[in-house]
């Protein structure tokens, strides 16, 4: 099979297409021919090495030498073990947790992973939401108390988590505003956006508006900016950020839930089915549809991933690998 491998950390160049062998079924898993996987920016940060944190397991050499966390295809075998799925099935999932392989034509995965994917989704829909969605979810909901939040801002609301979050947050009824650069402000407008905000041309710790909950997906100012823009024992959770401010988060935060009553959380991902299924329900329900910014193939990975690092990417970038 083809595959988009590396063995030493650097730019995309460092990823090279190679025919390599089939990948062993163990009898906890299932072996997934991939139709189409997603770049994420955690597939950046590995491929870089960078910040350190992300050579865990891998000091000088990358522990999984192929990338790509978001999977989606059809099981072609299945171990000796799994029971709830069959060969045909189409499925989805986040296997950043038992392995990665997603830049690939097959991938041996375990079948705790996987989601079986709706009809109605696409291959390339069913590959762009399970890190991303599941990110805007746990945000919203377990760290940001969604279900008590009238009124929320999304900072770089324009990228996969912003836009999924987005339509997480009008489906339990939110006022939703969005923060990201101007060429993306239609589109979120279009998804259902009540405020849209130039970082630009705004400063958006200056317009006078106070939230319930700030989902923070860049990370880019210090928390003592956001602070005085939550409502009482309001909520800001930053899911993505520089080592710097995800530090000062954790220094400070406690302090601050502690003094002021409002609660400063730095999300930890945890993929797991169960939230598959909660969005998979919101997709089959018309609440939830990711936005795809470009497709490649598995030849222009390197392509794709130069352009995710170039951060203008609206909505997921996809890597189509075997056409439906």
């Amino acid at each position: 099979m083809k595959a988009m491998v590396y063995d030493r950390y650097g730019s995309a160049n460092v990823l090279k297409l190679k025919e390599i062998e089939l990948p062993t079924l163990k009898e906890n898993e299932v072996l997934v021919k991939i139709h189409a996987t997603s770049v994420n920016s955690w597939d950046w940060d590995l491929l870089r090495g960078k910040p350190y944190v992300n050579r865990i397991g891998g000091l000088f050499k990358p522990k999984y030498p192929i990338l790509g966390a978001d999977i989606a295809g059809r099981i072609e075998a299945i171990g000796s073990k799994v029971n709830q799925f069959s060969i045909g099935d189409d499925v989805f999932g986040d296997i950043s947790w038992c392995g990665w392989g997603g830049f690939a034509e097959y991938v041996s995965v375990n079948a705790e992973a996987l989601t079986l994917k709706p009809a109605g989704m696409t291959f390339e829909e069913a590959a762009a939401i399970p890190q991303a969605g599941v990110l805007a979810l746990q945000g919203l909901r377990d760290l940001g108390n969604m279900h008590e939040a009238k009124t929320i801002l999304i900072n770089g609301a324009g990228g996969g988590v912003g836009t999924l979050g987005l339509q997480i947050a009008k489906s339990y009824g939110a006022e939703v505003t969005c923060v990201d650069s101007r060429k993306k402000l239609d589109l979120l407008q279009s998804m259902g956006a009540d405020y849209v905000l130039d970082y630009t041309e705004e400063d958006i710790t200056k317009d006078g508006k106070s939230y319930d909950l700030i989902l923070d997906v860049v990370g880019n100012r210090s928390i003592f900016d956001y602070k005085p823009m939550l409502n009482p024992r309001g909520r800001y959770v930053m899911i993505g950020g520089t080592m710097s401010r995800i530090l000062q988060l954790l220094l400070f935060g406690h302090r601050i839930h502690k003094t002021e009553n409002k609660k400063m959380a730095l999300l930890i991902h945890k993929p797991n089915k169960h939230d598959q299924n909660v969005l998979k329900d919101l997709f089959v329900a018309g609440k939830l549809r990711p936005i795809i910014d470009k497709q490649f193939s598995l030849s222009q990975v390197e392509e794709a991933i130069r352009y995710l690092g170039e951060g203008h990417v609206m909505g997921k970038v996809v890597i189509t690998i075997h056409q439906s």
